[in-house]
């Protein structure tokens, strides 16, 4: 059971915003004003970092940059160095802007001089409290800390921050209140079978498609015909955008008898047409749902096109968050929840443990392939980075990920 923290207070006689801790009162600023509810979540943090001790001593005012300012001098940097070679922002954007916002909040207004293991122990405590995973925290620790070394490479730090900060080890498991991430585990192929009858004909492909290729979600949604090689038995496949391609490596995906079986009616268009089209899915749908409906067309029954005006009109392709909900939308419907079952809490357990998501297939595809053809092979077909190694063992490398292909996929 947590222990109850001191609340946010209002002092008649001042008219300003208090919290009492250790029998110190603390003046926030002026009642209900934004700077006092960030005085107020800043006392709080420092407090649990420190296990609800008294402060220690109080660093002299430096008088220098402070950490909004750094802040505001490394982001441009980091919104330039974060690209992949087309200029879109690698995924390493948002999770940094996210461990500065909360960096911000609570010590904008110091400065970075004073910025310390302590204080960076009261942001993970806030980090802690918003809800976050231990490994999301410990990685959005690393950001913050990422910060201060750039300061200190351009001398707008000293260079005893950064040793400073790194003092701070990591969490733990089972050594902190941070919750702890489920590891992502393999979705098993009947319910996998059990589900695809619940889903359009185009997810179910694509589905099947990870099954047998072990692509990432975003790999296959951005699939296009002139990105496949038909020239050999097995298909190779080069997305022109992967999650590693920003570090100067090469992701081929290789596509067996099954796969191409699969892929090959989507195949038949543009070459830089998309594969797998929401538009296309939503087409299919609204043909069926006509199919099946008995009033005549002189009453209302007449097909409508898509609505291009329409608030959310459908894509040309899919991504990683749109493919996940059409999966999750099919799991609802294909382990409906049971009568018995009742309470919201109850049913979401339910349905929680009744959902996969496209990265478990991925997981799925890698079981099935180091169970039957040893670690090596799973690593070159998921496109994993392994240690270095000469040309010579990056043929051999490709040939092994030909043949196994043709075999399993």
């Amino acid at each position: 059971m947590r222990k109850r923290v001191p609340g946010y207070r209002f002092h008649k006689s001042s008219g300003q915003a208090i919290v009492r801790l250790n029998g110190r009162m603390i003046y926030l600023g002026d009642w209900n004003s934004p700077k006092s509810h960030q005085a107020y979540d800043r006392e709080i943090s420092e407090w649990l970092s420190r296990s609800r001790q008294p402060p220690p001593p109080v660093a002299p005012d430096l008088g220098k940059l402070t950490i909004i300012e750094l802040i505001g001098n490394y982001w441009p940097v980091a919104e330039t160095y974060y690209r992949k070679p087309d200029g879109r922002p690698t995924g390493e954007l948002s999770p940094l802007q996210s461990a500065l916002r909360v960096l911000r909040q609570l010590y904008g207004d110091t400065p970075a001089d004073e910025f310390g293991p302590l204080k960076l122990r009261a942001v993970r405590e806030a980090m802690i409290v918003a809800g976050w995973s231990r490994n999301t925290i410990n990685g959005q620790v690393k950001r913050v800390v990422r910060l201060f070394r750039w300061g200190a490479e351009n001398e707008l730090l000293p260079a005893t921050i950064v040793t400073a900060l790194d003092t701070l080890p990591g969490l733990r498991q089972g050594k902190s209140e941070a919750k702890e991430r489920p590891r992502i585990l393999p979705v098993d192929e009947k319910t996998v079978d059990d589900t695809l009858p619940h889903l359009s004909p185009i997810v179910a492909d694509m589905i099947r498609l990870q099954l047998l290729t072990g692509m990432r979600p975003a790999e296959v949604c951005q699939i296009r015909p002139g990105d496949v090689d038909r020239s050999e038995a097995t298909w190779t496949y080069r997305p022109a955008s992967h999650k590693t391609e920003h570090h100067g490596r090469d992701r081929v995906v290789y596509i067996g008898p099954k796969g191409q079986a699969v892929l090959a009616p989507y195949l038949l268009r543009a070459a830089d047409s998309y594969c797998f089209s929401p538009t296309e899915s939503e087409k299919h749908r609204r043909a069926v749902r006509h199919e099946a409906r008995t009033t005549p067309l002189s009453c209302g029954n007449r097909p409508k096109g898509l609505n291009p005006d329409a608030a959310r009109p459908p894509r040309d392709r899919y991504d990683s968050n749109s493919y996940r909900v059409a999966i999750v939308r099919g799991c609802d419907k294909a382990f409906p929840v049971p009568e018995e079952i009742v309470g919201k809490a109850a049913i979401k357990a339910w349905r929680e443990a009744h959902r996969w998501s496209p990265n478990q297939l991925r997981h799925t595809f890698a079981t099935s392939v180091r169970k039957h053809h040893g670690l090596e092979a799973a690593q070159v077909l998921l496109g994993h980075a392994g240690a270095d190694v000469t040309q010579v063992y990056a043929e051999r490398d490709a040939d092994k990920a030909r043949f196994v292909a043709g075999v399993v996929g």
